[in-house]
């Protein structure tokens, strides 16, 4: 044989036994009638010290003659291999034989319910598991069906979920649950929102279960930023203490401006010609997308400058205010008075009403007839001198006289 021809049939050779090899490690030997199937996670978690409900069904394959009406006894396999029929693992049997793990059958066999109560778990009993029924004359396994579980040190962190609109003034249920591996030892709930509902238990499609505790609230602005902070506790070796999980869930609450105000810098008197900031602030989700500034005058508002940051050369004295504006809506802040030192006049602007001492007119007619009063907009100067009562007077009498002039 040459070289070639021995390599050959060396890969060749090796390539069958990689095959068996493979093979062998997913095809198990149940050395009974594989006639058996159950419905029941493929792989479950536990914690350890803790229990496991595990949620099973079986059914007879067609074809497979087995008779409910007799004693029926459910019987648990822990496999390290691909063969069942070990004694040894062997770990648990309904009939009472068998009980080298804490394991107590829930469900009614005879109904096809084989649910399982799996308690005084450990990491050591991380494994994979097969279920099998038997009667006088009668075994199947469920060897297509092999059931994972893993066993942890540490618990699951609670979920916090938020349903319906969040945004202010709507109202939101919020809730907090836990993955629940053992009903019969469910984890305590507890949250930083009012405690005035209990914790219930609700079962999963897949037949496990979750705790979960849950409430109402009507969203303001004060609730954006809200830390919603919701533990877990998980009892475990019966009685002491429990495993503790937290997650923690920031609340963003939108909102038109609120709290909008203005500062100025320096404040008090300032000189001509100085520089002086000012500065406008505001809360808001989103965030203020527009600041504006406004001097009041005479006129009514004057936009001057944009930007929540106002900076300008003093050249005379007003009064100024900012405006800011989100998606939602839009707020205004505080006045400030902005008083320049050396300015000695200030200007009042009102309405004035003079008459002639003649009687009031008494009907409308004779107010059409042009005997009514005047109304005459005047510009007054007040000084601060001593005699600006004197000054002020005199001008109000020159005013008096010109219009009864008219």
């Amino acid at each position: 044989m040459s070289l070639m021809a021995a390599l050959c049939v060396n890969v060749v050779t090796v390539n069958m036994l990689l095959s068996v090899f493979f093979l062998s490690d997913v095809s198990v030997d149940c050395g009974d009638i594989p006639g058996l199937s159950i419905t029941a996670p493929k792989e479950m978690e536990a914690l350890s010290g803790s229990c496991l409900l595990i949620p099973c069904n079986f059914t007879a394959k067609e074809g497979t003659h087995f008779n409910s009406s007799r004693d029926i006894y459910g019987v648990w396999i822990k496999s390290d291999s691909r063969f069942l029929n070990n004694k040894d693992n062997v770990i648990f049997n309904s009939s009472g034989s068998v009980n080298s793990y804490k394991m107590k059958m829930i469900g009614n066999l005879t109904e096809q319910n084989c649910t399982t109560l799996f308690s005084d778990l450990d990491k050591n009993k991380s494994n994979k598991y097969f279920f099998r029924i038997e009667t006088e004359h009668f075994r199947a396994t469920a060897c297509d069906d092999p059931l994972q579980i893993t066993v942890r040190d540490s618990p699951w962190s609670p979920t916090i979920n938020i349903s319906g609109e969040v945004k202010e003034k709507k109202s939101v249920t919020i809730s907090c649950s836990a993955f629940t591996p053992c009903p019969h030892s469910p984890p305590q709930l507890t949250w930083n929102l009012p405690q005035n509902s209990h914790s219930q238990i609700e079962e999963n499609t897949d037949g496990t279960f979750t705790s979960k505790i849950q409430q109402s609230i009507t969203l303001s602005h004060s609730h954006d930023g809200f830390n919603i902070s919701c533990s877990a506790t998980y009892p475990v070796d019966e009685g002491k203490p429990g495993k503790t999980k937290e997650t923690q869930q920031t609340l963003s609450v939108p909102y038109a401006p609120k709290e909008t105000s203005a500062s100025i810098s320096p404040s008090g008197l300032v000189s001509a010609g100085s520089w002086v900031n000012l500065t406008c602030s505001s809360r808001a989700n989103p965030p203020v997308s527009n600041f504006s500034w406004f001097l009041k005058t005479e006129h009514g508002s004057m936009k001057v400058a944009k930007g929540h940051f106002y900076q300008f050369s003093v050249t005379r004295g007003g009064v100024y205010y900012s405006e800011v504006t989100n998606i939602l809506g839009n707020n205004r802040s505080n006045e400030i008075l902005l008083t320049v030192e050396g300015e000695e006049e200030e200007i009042h602007y009102g309405d004035i009403k003079f008459s002639d001492g003649r009687p009031a007119p008494s009907s409308v007619g004779e107010q059409d007839s042009g005997q009514q009063q005047e109304t005459v907009y005047a510009r007054i100067k007040a000084s601060k001198s001593e005699s600006s009562s004197e000054q002020t007077a005199e001008g109000l009498q020159d005013i008096y006289a010109k219009v009864n002039k008219k």
